[in-house]
């Protein structure tokens, strides 16, 4: 049966690989899709949880009757995860699936073909980008982009890059997410000569040369201050770089903030910093959501020309932009904004405009709902078999 436009709400399975990871908000932001009636599996490489509900597999029932199934009828899944799923997808009654994450994508693909439901797939940044998740998927990718009814994607570097991989530009929706609506209600004093920065500790966002950078705006100013949140593997590097620059004083890791720490902060910094970069396995951002945020805030942002940070800074007018691994260029920055307070006020207020007009939240939401309605309204061509 074909779905008829509001006639009923639709039942929407979004598949991640975590319930809700820190570094994740634009995900969780996709629960708030008006209209739907949205379940969300997760779970990695293959969903085996479904939130408000559990292990999937969790009745001893099941085990029972999977066993004997299997010898009575020919599975078309070569892993008892495929099959539970499957089984919760059709007892759900779920109409479309958006797996976030291309690789999440590649992983169900199997599952929705057997079940010939539309599948929506956003790409995010890494699963475009790191060169052995290029290599390990490089036929599954072929697979899901004649599958798909829709590829989402977050900036236009990853729009070119799917392009390059063989991704129908037809198919291809550029849908950046927008910052959560508290942050256009901060009022930023830039009160303070503090620097703030959120984000994993990975390679991509190299870190480590932010506090370089800074440790060049403490021999003018060492009243200075840096804070950047977050967590990873490559937090203990930066700690030892500070002890090793001796700045202990200046710049602190107050790991996992939420989003009303994070406001406090931006209410009284004078720029976030972001010294993201092309990792040497290929890794690299989409578009940072704490860029736009920061932007929302009214804070002007000091970061590098990468992935889809262009899209959402717009160099020397909403903020700074330095090639990547350019410290010195990035602590000039710095130390304009902190000896120009009129300056960072223009500027902030100018990517406070920028984004809110070119960077909405609902907006986002509103275009994926129309994807989803449009995927069940076309359904499956029988040709893409």
């Amino acid at each position: 049966m074909v779905w008829q436009k509001n006639s009923m709400k639709l039942n929407l399975a979004i598949v991640a690989q975590s319930l809700n990871a820190y570094t994740e908000t634009f995900i969780q932001a996709h629960k708030e899709i008006q209209g739907m009636n949205v379940r969300y599996y997760y779970g990695d490489p293959l969903p085996t949880m479904l939130e408000n509900y559990g292990v999937l597999e969790k009745n001893k029932w099941f085990s029972t009757l999977y066993h004997y199934t299997r010898k009575m009828i020919a599975s078309p899944f070569n892993d008892r995860r495929e099959d539970v799923f499957a089984w919760s997808l059709r007892k759900e009654k779920i109409d479309c699936v958006l797996a976030e994450y291309g690789t999440t994508g590649a992983n169900i693909l199997t599952v929705c073909k057997s079940l010939r439901i539309p599948l929506v797939v956003t790409f995010l940044g890494y699963d475009a980008s790191v060169h052995q998740i290029l290599r390990q998927y490089e036929f599954a990718y072929k697979d899901l982009f004649n599958y798909a009814s829709a590829v989402i994607v977050v900036s236009r570097s990853i729009q070119e890059k799917l392009k390059s991989l063989g991704c129908p530009a037809e198919k291809i929706r550029y849908s950046p997410t927008g910052p959560h609506d508290r942050f256009f209600s901060v009022t930023p004093d830039f009160s303070q000569k503090l620097f703030i920065s959120t984000g994993r500790f990975v390679d991509k966002k190299a870190h480590y040369y932010t506090i370089l950078a800074f440790n060049e705006v403490l021999k003018q100013h060492p009243d200075a201050r840096l804070v950047i949140a977050g967590e990873g593997a490559l937090i203990n590097v930066c700690i030892n770089l500070i002890r090793f620059l001796k700045i202990e004083y200046a710049v602190s890791f107050p790991r996992v903030i939420t989003l009303e720490e994070f406001s406090e902060y931006l209410s009284v910094a004078r720029a976030y910093v972001q010294h993201s970069i092309t990792a040497m396995d290929g890794d690299m951002e989409g578009t940072p959501v704490a860029i736009l945020e920061a932007s929302a805030a009214g804070v002007p942002v000091i970061s590098t020309r990468h992935a889809g940070i262009p899209d959402v800074v717009v160099d020397g007018e909403t903020g700074f932009l330095v090639d990547e691994h350019d410290v010195l260029g990035m602590s000039k920055h710095m130390l304009n904004v902190l000896e120009n307070e009129q300056l960072a006020r223009k500027v902030g207020a100018n990517g406070r405009t920028f984004v809110g007009k070119n960077f909405n939240r609902e907006a986002h939401l509103e275009m994926i709902a129309r994807t989803v309605e449009d995927a069940v309204s076309t359904g499956i061509d029988s040709r893409i078999y």
